[in-house]
């Protein structure tokens, strides 16, 4: 019984209250799928910018299966999480060389890029799999409903809150259910301040009665965050800079950046610099940028360095003209601080 209210309750909020987005006004898998990808830590009202440049540039995925990877990782540019953006164009020519969009669970999760949470929502709402989603919202509005205390970022949670999605979810419309508690989740019990009195749940809500409301869900605490200094020299010479392309095995693999020189932490980039006695004048622009990111803290320098000759450069740079460097695929730490180079004298 208490299932069943819970179940039409989400329903009923979301038939009233949902959120009008354009991949909601389609059953096209591709855009249903680019938008969930695009949507992987990160929010909807910067996502969806995205997502429309996305569907102009490639609108449909033969003609994204067909861009390079330098294409596709430009016009992500800004978003982060950059293995996305691979994983996005491999997804895509997996997807024209099996000759049709995986239509079944088990067809979707063999895609680049998609688990559980993103083949679930694509099922249900490109093809109506009677399939429940669990993200963060979902852990929410469980966890405090039914006042649930296994940590959210544990194995165990995992499954036990996928098989109460799932005990909840109605096969006749999956996908109204699944986008109604994820809808419920971000606008109605939202992480700190959820206006419980006007909660159409709040007669059942089991945090509501116990006081815990601010206590759930509960999640386990995690390795501390890894914080890294970056010394970055803007070249320029002649009316060229330097770049490379990022390696794989470390953060914005494939993205380009100026010369780097990641220092200890405490060390002091402008001494450092002095010590390598670059030819040439070495102006500091900006100093103790600080860049979050989710695992690790980035602190970050950028100095201009004008050679008074050709220099040599480290192993993987080229020289570009500065005139094209917008056409280069930069992390957005990278673009924060290059932003702010002067124009040349």
């Amino acid at each position: 019984m208490e299932d069943r209210i819970f179940t039409e309750t989400i329903l009923r909020w979301y038939a009233e209250n949902g959120r009008d987005l354009p991949w909601r006004r389609t059953r096209d898998p591709y855009a249903v799928w680019l938008s969930e990808i695009i949507l992987q830590q990160t929010r909807i009202v910067q996502g969806q910018a995205y997502w429309e440049r996305f569907m102009q540039r490639f609108p449909n995925v033969e003609s994204l299966a067909a861009a390079s990877e330098d294409e596709v990782l430009r016009l992500w540019q800004g978003l982060g999480y950059y293995s996305r953006a691979r994983n996005l164009l491999a997804a895509a020519r997996q997807i024209v060389a099996i000759g049709h969009f995986p239509d079944t669970v088990d067809e979707l999760r063999s895609l680049k890029g998609v688990g559980e949470y993103t083949a679930a929502a694509v099922g249900s709402i490109a093809f109506g799999l009677p399939v429940a989603v669990v993200d963060g919202n979902v852990y929410r509005v469980l966890s405090r409903y039914f006042g649930i205390s296994t940590p959210v970022n544990t194995p165990a949670a995992k499954k036990e809150f996928s098989r109460l999605a799932q005990a909840l979810l109605p096969e006749d419309c999956p996908a109204d259910f699944n986008q109604g508690i994820m809808d419920f989740g971000a606008l109605q019990c939202t992480p700190a301040s959820p206006d419980c009195y006007a909660c159409p749940l709040m007669a059942g809500c089991n945090a509501r009665k116990t006081g815990r409301v601010g206590m759930l869900p509960v999640k386990k605490q995690t390795s501390p965050v890894r914080e890294r200094f970056f010394c970055y020299v803007y070249l320029r010479f002649q009316g060229q800079t330097a770049l490379r392309r990022r390696p794989a095995g470390d953060i914005w693999q494939g993205l380009w950046e100026p010369l780097l020189y990641e220092l200890g932490p405490g060390k002091d980039s402008e001494a450092f610099l002095s010590a390598k006695e670059l030819p040439g004048t070495v102006t500091p622009l900006r100093k103790g940028i600080r860049h979050q990111l989710t695992h690790q803290t980035l602190f970050a320098d950028l100095f201009l360095w004008e050679p008074v000759r050709a220099p040599e450069l480290p192993e993987g740079y080229v020289l570009i003209p500065e005139i094209e460097l917008d056409r280069y695929a930069k992390p957005r730490l990278v673009e924060i601080l290059t932003d702010t180079i002067p124009d040349e004298a």
